[in-house]
């Protein structure tokens, strides 16, 4: 199955590792694998583990929303995020 792209991520906060997401195809929750795609070519999957708004733990994220996303390594400002 081809990875589509479902948002991308507006902002990192290095110091807690924590990307914020904008979802603009589909939704997400928590056990789903993500791909994110940083313009620079990198790249990495991992599962999604933690997804808070405005720091109230959320299991599902739905088209449309803004909410951080727990991450495994750095990401970068407008990096692609793809299910």
């Amino acid at each position: 199955m081809a990875d589509k792209k479902i948002g991308k991520v507006n902002h990192y906060y290095d110091k807690i590792a924590v990307a914020v997401v904008k979802l603009t195809g589909g939704d997400l929750k928590i056990g789903d694998t993500v791909k994110l795609i940083g313009k620079d070519g990198s790249e990495f999957s991992q599962e999604i583990t933690s997804m808070q708004i405005e720091h109230a733990n959320i299991e599902i994220a739905k088209k449309g929303d803004e909410f951080g996303l727990k991450v495994e390594k750095e990401v970068k400002t407008g990096s692609e995020v793809t299910k």
